[in-house]
């Protein structure tokens, strides 16, 4: 079930039509580690001047050809597309790429970054999209995987967070590592499936990204504990 696709498609069809009443909800993020949170979900749908500068920095390095990776309704790929930057943008939600298709995306794909076979010059995730990989371990794979992704001189862009300040006044897990979460959506009294998200505090970066044999630098950094890496 796509909590998620159902309530970007709800807001999306909502203010299309300028329903005074808008048909959205909001949507909750359940989580392994504190109380649920509200998920705003105009921020996907925010335009470039409601962009953070780590997202700006980010945009300006894509080159080649890009992979926008977990695009959701397709924001930074239609300023990618602006700039005649060649742009597919993908989502394993077939509503979102059916609003970003809707909102002028000329590639949008439903489709899952694990299966891809085709070659990129970068491979972008914003939003903190690297999470998708899971778990450290997943996160290592996923960097095998990439190298078959990657032309020659290629990239990877993607930020996260180092989220060690929720654990200033608790333990940390003991079973695994402390950026490994689960989260689930709850949107219309409907429940989705709990998943596993990845937060990477950038020393563990530095270390994996070593270990699978690409140079990493960190390009920005923000005082909220948001940093933004490119891995080449």
């Amino acid at each position: 079930m796509d909590i998620f696709g159902r309530a970007l498609s709800d807001f999306y069809n909502s203010n299309q039509a300028n329903y005074t009443d808008n048909q959205a909800e909001t949507l909750w993020l359940h989580n392994s580690y504190d109380e649920p949170e509200e998920m705003p979900v105009a921020v996907f749908f925010r335009s470039a001047e409601e962009m953070p500068e780590l997202e700006h920095q980010a945009l300006a390095l894509c080159r080649g050809k890009v992979l926008d990776v977990g695009a959701g309704v397709g924001s930074h790929a239609l300023i990618l597309q602006e700039k005649g930057i060649d742009v597919t943008a993908i989502d394993i939600s077939a509503e979102a790429v059916k609003i970003m298709q809707q909102r002028g995306v000329k590639k949008a794909f439903v489709h899952n970054i694990f299966t891809l076979k085709e070659r990129y010059d970068t491979l972008l995730f914003l939003m903190n999209g690297i999470g998708l990989t899971g778990t450290l371990k997943g996160l290592e794979t996923f960097l095998q995987q990439a190298k078959t992704l990657i032309r020659p001189g290629g990239q990877l862009l993607f930020d996260s967070s180092d989220i060690s300040y929720l654990y200033e006044d608790l333990p940390r897990p003991k079973q695994h590592y402390f950026g490994e979460i689960q989260y689930r959506y709850v949107y219309k009294n409907q429940q989705g499936e709990w998943f596993n998200w990845l937060y990477i505090d950038p020393q563990m970066l530095r270390h994996i990204a070593k270990q699978t044999g690409w140079q990493c630098d960190l390009i920005y950094e923000d005082d909220a504990d948001q940093y933004l890496a490119r891995l080449y």
